[in-house]
């Protein structure tokens, strides 16, 4: 039988591939665009698309935008339209929208666009907006005033959310179509943090890694010392996914790894740390370093509960002034305080760069038990709310959660090269969230519709 969003597909894949061709990573400050000049053009472009289709829109000054239908209590659908660099190893145009079905990797079947942001989030975000187009060109208002938030600064820093609380009121319950299904009841906690290691007579003059911190590390570059050379003669390294390229004319070492999400870092490989683990077989204060933030040995991966255990992926380093700074990533279980984690890293220089609390839900709270019982209804499934690593938006909520877009057993490109969403994960969103919202926020036809529709 067709679903009522059939008809909005081929749109929704065309607004997909306008949207990915915005590069909306972070860059400087231009006058009146706090996160540069392609990230307002983004914002611009998602709401004059809203606004062709006749909804209310607002603009809080290119930090963070939103759509508003519906009447009633507030509602939030959190998503954002910013993305992480798009790094290297692409086979298309990470902003180009390129649509084709390669299978030259052997990877999934079927239709696909390819782009950074195509799943997170400029994908999702696009569904959610054609999920309202079809209840509203269907003559049904939401007995929730539904605010469609997308933010522009989700990846690096979250001031969109900041900002948006200082001019506008953030509703206290929605949920994000920003992680995985069938739903996630609960987020561990991010702790971002540096730590300091002073280096005598270094194996290095220069040394940079990685691009952001929760992006793991798929490029360290480093000045080479005479000595160190020496000890790369015959060096195996031995960390999977890595390489080495070393130039006896610049005396430039560059390992290579591979991007991945830094709430997952067993889905990249390391650069950072192929790197440090050689400095670390002939250098103590390297040595150091590697120990405490890649073989673990204060125990932080100990540290566990039913959402999982601790991650760490280290993530960024520089070398400045006698110093190597080494910058984190680690997501602690939701039960666990940040003070629990810190207690493992006493006698290290620490400094907290970026702190979000765990949150939690009832897994059979109203809102998680709808979430699941829509995904499972569509899906044709029995699956249990889950927990996750990621950070979402659900924490700028009293009452919030995650709701997609990824399921178990999806190639990971989220953060990595060659990001794609398939036709058939579009089409399932673009009826899931209408789904979702109609279930959760309405009640009532404006016409012709004496009796409540059914959830």
């Amino acid at each position: 039988m067709a679903h009522n969003m059939d008809k909005y597909f081929d749109e929704t894949v065309a607004s997909v591939c306008e949207i990915i061709r915005f590069d909306s990573s972070l860059k400087p400050a231009e006058n009146g665009m706090p996160f540069g000049k392609e990230t307002a053009d983004c914002l611009a472009y998602f709401l004059n698309l809203a606004q062709t289709m006749g909804f209310e829109t607002h603009n809080y000054d290119n930090y963070v935008g939103e759509v508003v239908f519906g009447e009633g209590k507030d509602f939030a659908v959190l998503a954002h339209l910013d993305v992480v660099p798009a790094g290297n190893g692409w086979k298309y145009p990470p902003f180009g929208g390129v649509i084709n079905d390669d299978l030259s990797d052997g990877g999934v079947a079927g239709k696909k666009i390819w782009g950074r942001g195509t799943m997170d989030d400029k994908g999702p975000a696009v569904s959610c907006l054609y999920a309202l187009k079809a209840l509203k060109d269907e003559g049904i208002v939401p007995n929730r005033k539904i605010k469609l938030i997308v933010g522009c600064n989700e990846e690096c820093g979250w001031k969109c959310m900041d900002y948006y609380k200082k001019v506008a009121k953030m509703p206290d319950e929605g949920f994000t179509p920003d992680a995985d299904f069938p739903v996630i009841y609960a987020e561990k906690g991010i702790l971002h943090f540096a730590t300091a290691f002073e280096m005598e007579n270094p194996p290095f003059t220069a040394l940079k890694a990685g691009e952001r911190v929760n992006m793991v590390c798929d490029l360290a570059t480093a000045v080479l010392t005479r000595k160190a050379a020496e000890r790369l003669v015959g060096y195996e390294n031995d960390v999977v996914g890595t390489t080495f390229s070393y130039d006896n004319t610049t005396n430039i070492l560059k390992v290579y790894g591979k991007s991945a999400h830094g709430s997952n870092p067993k889905a990249g490989a390391n650069a950072l740390e192929a790197m440090m683990k050689f400095f670390a077989s002939f250098h103590e204060e390297c040595k150091r370093a590697y120990e405490l933030l890649f073989a673990d040995c204060t125990g932080l991966k100990t540290l566990q509960d039913e959402t999982g255990s601790l991650t760490i992926s280290p993530d960024v380093a520089l070398f400045e002034k006698g110093v190597l700074t080494i910058t984190s990533d680690v997501r602690f279980p939701a039960t666990l305080t940040k003070e629990k984690v810190l207690e493992k890293l006493a006698g290290y220089s620490i400094q907290e760069v970026n702190y979000q609390p765990p949150i939690y839900n009832d897994p059979n709270g109203k809102l998680i038990s709808t979430l699941s019982e829509v995904f499972n209804k569509k899906a044709g499934t029995q699956q249990s709310p889950i927990a996750i690593g990621g950070g979402t938006y659900a924490r700028a909520l009293k009452c919030g959660c995650a709701f997609g877009p990824e399921m178990a057993g999806d190639e990971q490109t989220i953060h990595q090269p060659n990001e794609y969403i398939t036709f058939d994960r579009l089409r399932f969103l673009n009826e899931i969230y209408y789904d979702a919202l109609k279930a959760l926020c309405v009640v009532r036809y404006r016409v012709g519709v004496l009796k409540p529709i059914q959830k």
